[in-house]
């Protein structure tokens, strides 16, 4: 269970994950060998997964995100099986998401255009025989992107 100094922790790090732990241990209210400890302790039991960079999709050359609805034909365990092994494999797709609702998946497709996603839906969506309908939205502007956690 996370306390309140484990989620101070947590929202100073998601500010800024290269913090030293100096710097971390001032601004939580500790002293650096505790901090130290919690933060060995936050990364072993997986609160923490890991540590990366943010990249500016639209600098990186692929300024387009589209949310594509995916309806299986059927919704069998082979279905499922073929269609989330096939999106593991697609490195356009951002992120997929299981839903409720009238679509089985939410995808967020990154791509460098209009014809940049053609070729992603010709050669890999519509090629899965386990796909129903497929209907894409392109996202006209981000208003607003949450990197981290929000502070509860």
């Amino acid at each position: 269970m996370l306390d309140s100094t484990d989620r101070r922790m947590l929202a100073v790090l998601q500010d800024d994950g290269r913090i030293t732990n100096q710097d971390l241990s001032q601004k939580v209210g500790l002293s650096p060998t505790p901090c130290l400890r919690r933060l060995k302790r936050l990364e072993e039991s997986g609160v923490i997964r890991g540590y990366s960079a943010i990249v500016d999709p639209r600098a990186y050359g692929l300024p387009f995100s589209v949310f594509v609805s995916i309806r299986l034909s059927q919704q069998t365990q082979d279905n499922i099986a073929e269609f989330e092994k096939a999106v593991e494999s697609w490195n356009e797709v951002a992120e997929c998401y299981l839903m409720t609702g009238s679509q089985d998946y939410l995808l967020r497709v990154l791509t460098d255009g209009i014809d940049g996603y053609e070729r992603f839906l010709k050669q890999k969506i519509t090629r899965l025989k386990c796909i129903q309908s497929v209907e894409s939205n392109f996202a006209m502007a981000t208003i607003k992107k949450r990197i981290g956690l929000p502070p509860i």
